[in-house]
């Protein structure tokens, strides 16, 4: 898994608790999660169709460093399959893990359409 973008906890990404507010790291997820896809298809025009569980493992807190990571599961004909963990970039604890996000690919109509993708970009 490659690690993509970082984040710095600041207080407005807090909850109650004092700790990440989960909200706010699942928001960072899909914008970070959208990039991958658009860059590893070459192409937009995409949207989120699933999200298997998310496992919240630890938490972080104000002034940690997170990064989020991307991997490629599998490319179907108009989809593709990622996978995400989003760490703590020193201690490297897992703080969210999700298994699989599928993206389809759009066309112009609004349907499904193939994108020609079978290997991971770079």
């Amino acid at each position: 898994m490659r690690f993509y973008s970082r984040k710095l906890i600041k207080p407005e990404d807090l909850n109650a608790s004092g700790t990440l507010f989960g909200g706010s790291v699942l928001s960072w997820i899909d914008e970070e999660a959208a990039i991958y896809v658009t860059c590893q298809l070459g192409k937009g025009n995409i949207v989120t169709k699933y999200m298997t569980e998310i496992d919240f493992v630890s938490s972080a807190r104000i002034g940690d460093i997170i990064e989020i990571g991307m991997e490629t599961v599998s490319f179907g004909k108009s989809s593709i399959t990622i996978r995400c963990e989003v760490r703590n970039k020193f201690n490297k604890d897992t703080i969210i893990k999700i298994d699989k996000i599928v993206f389809v690919h759009l066309g112009e109509d609004g349907r499904p359409e193939p994108h020609g993708v079978s290997e991971p970009q770079n």
